[in-house]
Order: C-alpha cells, then structure tokens, then sequence
C-alpha cells in the first residue's frame, strides 16, 4: 500500500486539521492588519513556522504510513492540534489583531495542551501496538531493527542484516548453528512459469520457513532462492534435527500456480555450519561450502 493509497484512508482527519489552518488564516485576515516588515520578528517566524512546518510533516508521515485505527487517529489529531497552536502563534507574527479579539488566544494556547494530551495518549496505545508487532516480527528481526535491510520481495533480512545479528548473538560458551536453504532447481520454475510466479512462491515459502521454527530463530533472504536460518542455542544435532523438519515441510508444501492452480513441489538442500568461534563471514562461508555439498549428495550436509 503507497502512502498516498494511505493518505485517502485519513481524508477526513486531514480536512479538519487543514480546514480549521484555513480558517484561522481567513479570521486573521478579515479582522487583523497586515504589520510592516520592520515590525515582523524574522527569528520567532523561523522558531515557530519552522515547529509548525515540522509538525505538519510529522503528522504527514505517520498518516502516510499506517493503516487506519485508534493509535494513528490520536497520533494524527495530536500532532494536528499541535500544528495548530504554532500555526496560529506563527500567524501573529504577520497580522495584529484587535484587542477585543479573544479567539486567537484561545486557538495558541488551548490547542496545544489538547494536542500534547491526544499524542501522549496515542503514544501510550502506540507502545502496546508495538510490543505486538514485535513479537509477529520476532522470527525476522530478532535483536534490532534496519529496514534498509528487508529485502522488499520476501520482507526479511537480506544479507547484511543476517550479518549485524551474528555479531549480536556471539558470544562465549554460545552454541550456534547456521542453516543455508537453497531451492531445488528454482530457475525452472522462473523458466516454466514465469518471474512472477517464481517470485509468489519465494515470498510463501519464505512463510512456510518462518512457520516451522521456533521463537528465537531467524529467517533471512540470503540471495535469489537462498535462505540463511540463524538458529541460537543450538548444538549440531539439533540443527540438523530443524533442518530436515524445514526439508520436510517444504517437500510437503503444495504451492498453488496463482493463473492455473496447479499444485507445485519443491524440495531444498541444506548446508549446516556450527559457530566455532571464527567472525560472521566466516561462519556463512563455511554454510555455504556446507550447502554446495549437500546440493551435490543427499540433499543435506555439515560442515566439518
């Protein structure tokens, strides 16, 4: 979904906010005189035109990257009231106002404290939502997160990312195994029938590794058809004990041709390397040497 696919979702929020912008500008024009060049303070209109600025692109992005609901509402309407205060305060810089005019007082300094309350109480529900997200992204992501490193077909970690996590979880007395998973003969099913069902099936056998690990473990697109199954605490027997439950699930898995529905099987090799104390790319390069083997015998291999 495009930001600006999100951006309808949120029509409503965006009227109020830029409607009630719009017209405190029209009531300061129809009541207020215009001040002189001379009179504007140039370094409150940057202070608080830049806040204002800053709060309008904040609420921008939040509305422009999340789906509808509760916390985005508060979050919106919060920042919203916010921009509204500065704006209006930014707007004194510019026009004076007659003195018997309340309601611009009231729209600087009621709308702030409003908005400050929307977003600490959007902010509070916002943490809770997280903690959930997090532990539907436990098996992606693990101890940190980058999005530069998602690869956007599959939305794991690529290569990198896998790397920056073994760094994270090394550590003395750990025992540690590295699966490498490559496809079967992937290239004739891109061949036969097409990229993009070839791509369809990565994105749900990629679902199916995800489904068929534990808790703790990681999943990462390590290139093309290839996976990378970061497995803590492991010793080898159990490793390998994983890796012929993930062959088995994949060899069983009855992917769907998305024009046809014709059932499609694949089968994987799989390469294990157990951590010895050496870096991380020593480590993924010993998984792999372990994978070419496999590729080439029983399907499964580990690494001396």
């Amino acid at each position: 979904m495009s930001m600006f696919t999100n951006l309808g979702l949120h029509r409503q929020k965006l009227v109020l906010i830029f409607g009630l912008a719009l017209s405190g500008l029209v009531g300061f024009l129809l009541v207020g005189t215009p001040k002189t060049l001379a009179e504007i303070d140039w370094l409150d209109v940057v202070g608080e035109g830049g806040s204002a600025l800053a709060l309008a692109v904040w609420m921008m992005l939040i509305i422009g990257s999340r789906p509808a609901g509760r916390v985005t509402d508060l979050l919106t309407l919060g920042l919203g009231f916010m921009f509204l205060a500065m704006w209006q305060d930014n707007l004194d810089e510019f026009i004076r106002l007659p003195g018997e005019v309340f309601w611009d007082h009231w729209l600087e300094s009621g709308a702030m404290p409003i908005g400050v309350a929307l977003l600490t109480y959007g902010l509070v529900h916002w943490h809770k939502e997280q903690l959930s997200i997090n532990q539907q992204l436990r098996k992606r992501e693990r101890l940190f997160r980058e999005h530069r490193f998602v690869d956007n077909l599959t939305q794991l970690g690529r290569v990198g990312y896998l790397r920056e996590q073994l760094q994270a979880v090394f550590g003395p007395q750990q025992q540690l195994v590295l699966l490498m998973v490559d496809i079967d003969n992937f290239a004739d099913v891109n061949r036969l029938h097409g990229h993009r069902e070839g791509d369809a099936m990565l994105h749900e056998i990629s679902e199916l590794l995800l489904l068929n690990l534990r808790q703790n473990d990681l999943v990462c697109r390590y290139a093309a058809d290839r996976f990378a199954v970061l497995l803590p605490d492991t010793d080898s027997d159990r490793g390998r004990q994983l890796g012929e439950e993930l062959a088995g699930a994949v060899k069983h898995f009855a992917y769907k041709h998305k024009t046809t529905g014709e059932s499609l099987y694949q089968t994987v090799s799989i390469g294990l390397a157990s951590w010895q104390g050496e870096t991380a790319e020593q480590l993924i390069q010993r998984a792999n040497l372990a994978l070419q083997q496999a590729k080439s015998s029983n399907g499964f291999a580990e690494a001396a």
